[in-house]
């Protein structure tokens, strides 16, 4: 299994963010899906080992995210949805030296910078300082220090985020690429379902910090089912106990 997660807890201050997660993901091109807000991102951070978990262990390509956090940044590459760029440099410089931050001889980085960022479709660019970039070609950029180390997974937290649809589909093209022909995991999180759909094979649906299903994507669209969010003012216990007793999902 690429990631394994149990009993996974993580709040800011009093909001909780992740509550109970456990998971047991696949090899393959998985797709976290969720409205904003559902723990995604709190989820990728603590799997890199940058948020540390309140309670819960787990492991990432069989290392621990407590303790070995430096040896799955070291096999995991993080395209985040922010923007991570440095100002008054160029692409080739800003993903070389991103490359010898994962471990690699600076030779081997530059090298291996050129290479991604032709993969990407910024060869044209790459001598740009960042500051010139447009939304696009950030989103490629990201993509390119995400993938100059040679990592065995990427985490691509909203991968066509700010991007018009031409630019969106052009980046849906790269991943389905990468998950198809390349040697590479992918856990792509999105809350854009046609976006999920395009690159992954099994989904995560997670929703207010709790996994809602997981499963293939294909069976998971068989699903029938309808889902409602109801507001109680009263006895909200009392209601809740009774469509419990009529055996009815509540949440």
């Amino acid at each position: 299994m690429s990631v394994e997660i149990k009993d996974l807890h993580f709040s800011y201050g009093k909001l909780k963010a992740l509550e109970g997660v456990d998971l047991s993901l696949p090899p393959g091109a998985i797709g976290l899906l969720g409205p904003n807000g559902a723990g995604k991102s709190t989820l990728l951070r603590i799997l890199l080992g940058f948020l540390k978990p309140e309670r819960g262990e787990g492991r990432v390509l069989g290392y621990d995210i407590k303790t070995q956090q430096k040896m799955i940044r070291r096999y995991v590459g993080y395209m985040p949805e922010d923007d991570c760029l440095i100002t008054h440099i160029d692409a080739v410089a800003f993903t070389s030296y991103l490359g010898e931050l994962s471990g690699m001889p600076r030779q081997e980085a530059m090298k291996r910078a050129h290479e991604v960022l032709f993969y990407v479709g910024l060869e044209e660019s790459r001598y740009r300082n960042l500051e010139t970039y447009s939304s696009g070609m950030r989103q490629r950029l990201k993509l390119a220090q995400a993938l100059v180390h040679d990592p065995k997974l990427i985490f691509l937290d909203e991968p066509t985020s700010g991007l018009d649809p031409h630019g969106r589909q052009e980046i849906l093209e790269l991943l389905m690429d990468i998950s198809s022909k390349k040697d590479i995991q992918v856990l792509m999180s999105s809350h854009i379902l046609s976006d999920i759909e395009a690159v992954c094979s099994y989904v995560l649906i997670l929703n207010k910090g709790k996994v809602a299903n997981q499963g293939d994507l294909q069976a998971l669209k068989q699903l029938d089912y309808s889902l409602y969010e109801l507001k109680v003012k009263g006895e909200t216990e009392r209601f809740v106990n009774t469509l419990r007793a009529m055996e009815w999902r509540v949440e």
